[in-house]
């Protein structure tokens, strides 16, 4: 399948790309985790795909930055999920004045992705670091599920990272020019959302993966950029902090 040219280009990306000092946390009213939750999450996610291989489905930024060991990887495609916009972030890439938007799953249709399966050996050591990685805060964990994925060889089981039960106090609903809006405009500590969503539909385009949302984004995204004056450029960054509780990937 030839790989299609993306509207969101690199040049246009530039003229948004920057990075943004935090002045704020982002979620000061959540829950933190400690190394002893950390522990106990990993253990009881582990008991509920018991004696199975530990796979992880991916479907946003952990296709191009996994950060995590693996040993095969299969296309996927998990029914009842569809990526979406949906988390909002005041930080990471994003700011209180211009907050911007993460990748997560949302009920409904489906989603094609990759399923990574992890070594066999210390798989609670594993899931620990993938929780890290994924979560701060208590409120995160409710979104972290094993899903039934198809692959070439067969199901599998498969854990996610922000599939959004609805109501969750991570969820920011906006209409598509809202987030067209955001998307176009938003950067925090660790750069900008336009970046975010052009490396996420540049890496699916050459895993032949046609997300027909994300591409529509994308194309209203560059517009978006292409239409609007410069921005101004932002104040020098501090070094990056830890990750938020939204900050990941996903997530995915």
């Amino acid at each position: 399948m030839a790989r299609r040219p993306l509207h969101l280009t690199a040049e246009l990306v530039a003229r948004v790309e920057r990075r943004v000092e935090e002045t704020a946390p982002e979620h000061p009213a959540l829950t933190p985790l400690s190394d002893a939750d950390f522990a106990a999450q990993a253990a009881a996610l582990l008991a509920l795909n018991p004696d199975a291989p530990f796979w992880v489905f991916v479907y946003g930024s952990l296709i191009w930055n996994p950060d995590f060991d693996h040993v095969e990887t299969r296309p996927a495609l998990v029914h009842g999920w569809r990526r979406s916009f949906c988390i909002g972030l005041r930080t990471w890439r994003g700011t209180p004045d211009e907050p911007g938007l993460m990748l997560a799953l949302e009920r409904g249709g489906s989603c094609r992705g990759l399923a990574c399966r992890l070594p066999d050996s210390d798989p609670v050591a594993r899931m620990e670091r993938l929780l890290r990685r994924e979560a701060a805060h208590a409120e995160a964990l409710p979104t972290f599920r094993w899903l039934a994925a198809r692959t070439p060889q067969g199901p599998v089981r498969a854990l996610t990272f922000y599939a959004m039960p609805s109501g969750h106090p991570y969820l920011d609903p906006v209409g598509w020019d809202e987030k067209v809006r955001r998307l176009s405009r938003a950067a925090g500590r660790m750069g900008s959302c336009a970046a975010y969503l052009r490396n996420t539909v540049e890496h699916l385009e050459a895993l032949g993966i046609r997300d027909s949302y994300l591409w529509r984004l994308q194309r209203d995204v560059a517009a978006a950029i292409a239409a609007a004056p410069p921005l101004a450029p932002a104040p020098s960054a501090a070094p990056a902090p830890a990750p938020d509780p939204a900050a990941a990937a996903a997530a995915g």
